[in-house]
C-alpha cells in the first residue's frame, strides 16, 4: 500500500521509507528516490515520467524517468508537497490507472511500482487551503506514518548517540569514543530543533576535536 511519512526536517523520513523497501517483498528491487523540492516545476513531469528524443530542445536521447527505474520496486517522493497542482493532476493517474506517458510521447507506459512519500508540511491543512488536491491526498495517505520530533523521544538519544558516534569514528579513523552520563544528560535536556540532523552535526564536531577517549560536558559546544 502507499505510505505517507511525515515528520518536520531531519527526523530520520528517508530511513523509514528505506526501510519500509528492505522490509518488503521487493526488498530485491530498485529503490528510487526523488526529492520534490530540488526539482524545478519545469523539469519534474520528465524527471518522473521520463521523455522521447526531440520532446524540448536538449532532448537529444530518450530517457526513462523515475516510475520506469523503479517498477517493481518502491518510488520514494521526498517533499511530496512542493509540487505543483498541475504537476499533481499527472501524478495522481500515474497514480491511479498504475501508467503514464512520457513527455513526448504517445505510448503509454505501465509499471508496478510501491510508493512511499514523504513531507514536513500538514498535508491535510494544505488540502483545505486549496494548495494541495483533496484526492491525490486520500491517494498517498493510506497509511500514515509519523515520525515524531527527537524532543518528543528523548529516551531514544542515547541509541543515536552510540550509533552515531561508532559511524563517524569509523570515517574519522579515531579510536572508539563513549558518551559520559552527564554529557548524556546535556543532550536529553537539549530540544534539537534540527532533530536527529542537527544531534549528527553536534556528535561528528564533538567527535573530531575531543582527545579524551570519553566525551563529556566540557566537550560538547555551548
Amino acid at each position: 500500500s502507499t505510505v505517507l511519512i511525515t515528520g518536520e526536517s531531519g527526523t530520520g523520513k528517508e530511513l523509514i521509507a528505506k526501510a519500509l523497501h528492505q522490509h518488503s517483498a521487493r526488498q530485491d528491487k530498485p529503490f528510487i528516490r526523488v526529492n520534490c523540492a530540488a526539482i524545478p516545476d519545469t523539469l519534474i513531469e520528465s524527471e518522473l515520467f521520463g521523455y522521447e528524443k526531440g520532446a524540448f530542445t536538449g532532448a537529444t536521447n530518450s530517457k526513462p524517468g523515475r516510475f520506469e527505474l523503479a517498477h517493481e520496486g518502491t518510488l520514494f517522493l521526498d517533499e511530496i508537497g512542493e509540487i505543483s497542482t498541475e504537476m499533481q493532476v499527472k501524478l495522481l493517474r500515474a497514480i491511479q490507472e498504475s501508467e503514464f506517458e512520457r513527455v513526448g510521447g504517445v505510448t503509454t507506459k505501465r509499471v508496478n511500482v510501491r510508493l512511499v512519500t514523504a513531507t514536513n508540511r500538514d498535508l491535510a491543512a494544505e488540502v483545505q487551503a486549496g494548495r494541495f488536491r483533496e484526492d491525490l491526498f486520500y491517494r498517498l495517505n493510506v497509511v500514515p506514518v509519523r515520525l515524531p520530533p527527537l524532543r518528543e523521544r528523548k529516551e531514544d538519544i542515547g541509541l543515536l548517540a552510540g550509533h552515531l558516534l561508532e559511524k563517524y569514528s569509523k570515517r574519522l579513523k579515531k579510536p572508539a569514543i563513549k558518551l559520559a552520563a552527564e554529557a548524556l544528560d546535556v543532550l536529553q535536556a537539549y530540544d534539537w530543533p534540527g532533530n536527529i540532523r542537527e544531534l549528527e552535526n553536534v556528535l561528528e564536531r564533538t567527535l573530531l576535536f575531543c582527545e579524551a577517549d570519553v566525551i563529556g560536558v566540557e566537550a560538547l559546544p555551548p
